[in-house]
């Protein structure tokens, strides 16, 4: 069991297998095309597998994995949450959740809203969980250092995954920094705040998001890999309007400048003005230029992936996403054009017809065939579905394929003929 199995929606993870994931496509052109094969990796969920080791052990297994299935970058996952799962200065240590969080509801709201993800388990198997959970100590263990070490003996890359939107996750493992300035949160058009979820229009919290950045790239990590579709708490959802177009961005700082640079008041325009989506999405592009900035002062350079939306996105409970400028307010062309990531990848939560083939398209033409862009995939079931990603893979011309999560192989019967058949495709 992990968390992803234990709440059954995507509220709380974001991981339940997506609408759209087995449309069909075309064989590939080029039976046996070599791809380079790489997977995210959360060793707070891998350690909730029965029989996995804590500690060097468990992170070899783990990454041992990875390599017989011929993954041969993996993404480690450096946030909980707004917690950390190495050693930060910044951030406190995964381990127990916040008392009046989802394992300790206060309100009769959000006790209602526990019951609906517990609906069906008993009250001890809920307990078990919530003290596999709490037992998970990254005070006295940096996962990150030992995944680097390991990983590059048997000759992995190991890239940091950051959940850089995030200061919650679920609710109940929010960040120091987010309950100390609660007045940097991202605020709703009634002038409502988010639990949460801290805004980039404040320079502090760029400088505090860039400080992280620098921990990390202080571990010998081969790059960094940002996930901008994680936002938090779940209490706050839907994070987007009927149309799709994100609810948050009205902070005062937009509010002001919105007004100086265009004479008017956000009031007397709609949710989805462009003009006000394009202002609310210019401090994530600034954010972006400053991570570049950092980046290439390192000693090696480093590439800087993203992981985005795409038309079909959703969060939530199916909640629609407008593409990345609207829904996330993301300028993913104009970090293509400055040159500001290096690949981008789609991620694979699909409504309304999408599927990861049309998402990659989508977003090679969203950034104008000037960054790479991989395909998503989840870790298959069995040798078709794995022949089905190649394909996928194979007819929108990508280099890369992410397996959505490394864990999964972990759960699969047939582990070792599908390991031997993704082992075979790498390259």
């Amino acid at each position: 069991m992990n968390r992803r199995t234990f709440f059954k929606t995507t509220l709380l993870v974001g991981a339940t297998l997506p609408f759209g994931v087995n449309a069909a496509v075309e064989p590939a052109a080029v039976p046996g095309r070599k791809f380079i094969l790489s997977a995210p990796l959360t060793h707070s969920d891998w350690m909730l597998k029965p029989g996995i080791a804590w500690g060097e052990a468990g992170v070899r297994h783990m990454l041992d994995a990875c390599k017989a299935c011929g993954w041969s970058k993996i993404y480690w996952r450096a946030f909980d949450g707004g917690r950390s799962l190495y050693k930060s200065k910044l951030m406190r240590a995964q381990g127990r959740w916040d008392d009046n969080g989802f394992w300790n509801p206060q309100s009769d709201e959000d006790k209602a809203l526990q019951q609906r993800f517990t609906a069906g388990m008993s009250p001890e198997k809920k307990l078990a969980l919530r003290d596999q959970l709490y037992a998970l100590d990254y005070e006295h263990f940096d996962s990150l250092a030992a995944a680097v070490s390991y990983g590059h003996q048997i000759g992995l890359e190991i890239h940091a995954w950051v959940s850089i939107n995030e200061d919650d996750h679920g609710w109940g493992i929010q960040s120091e920094f987010s309950k100390k300035h609660p007045e940097f949160r991202w605020r709703k058009r009634d002038g409502g705040f988010y639990h949460s979820q801290l805004s980039f229009a404040f320079p502090e919290v760029r400088k505090y998001k860039l400080a992280l950045l620098k921990e990390l790239l202080a571990y010998d990590i081969d790059g960094l890999f940002l996930d901008w579709i994680r936002t938090g708490d779940v209490r706050d959802n839907p994070q987007t309007d009927a149309a799709g177009v994100a609810g948050s961005g009205y902070e005062m700082p937009l509010l002001k400048s919105f007004k100086r640079k265009f004479k008017l008041v956000v009031a007397d325009v709609p949710n989805g003005d462009e003009r006000w989506v394009r202002l609310r999405a210019e401090p994530q592009t600034e954010f972006m230029r400053e991570v570049r900035k950092l980046v290439r002062k390192q000693k090696r350079p480093l590439p800087v992936a993203a992981m985005v939306g795409h038309p079909w996105h959703y969060r939530g409970e199916q909640n629609k996403i407008d593409g990345n400028l609207r829904g996330l307010l993301l300028d993913v062309p104009a970090w293509a054009r400055e040159g500001l990531v290096d690949s981008v990848v789609a991620a694979g939560y699909y409504r309304d017809g999408g599927n990861a083939e049309l998402a990659a398209q989508s977003l090679r033409k969203e950034t104008e065939g000037k960054v790479d862009v991989w395909t998503y995939a989840w870790v298959p079931t069995s040798i078709a579905d794995a022949e089905q990603t190649f394909a996928v893979a194979e007819k929108v011309g990508a280099k890369e394929i992410l397996f959505w999560e490394a864990d999964y192989i972990d759960d699969r019967l047939n582990a070792a003929e599908l390991k031997a058949c993704l082992r075979n495709r790498s390259g």
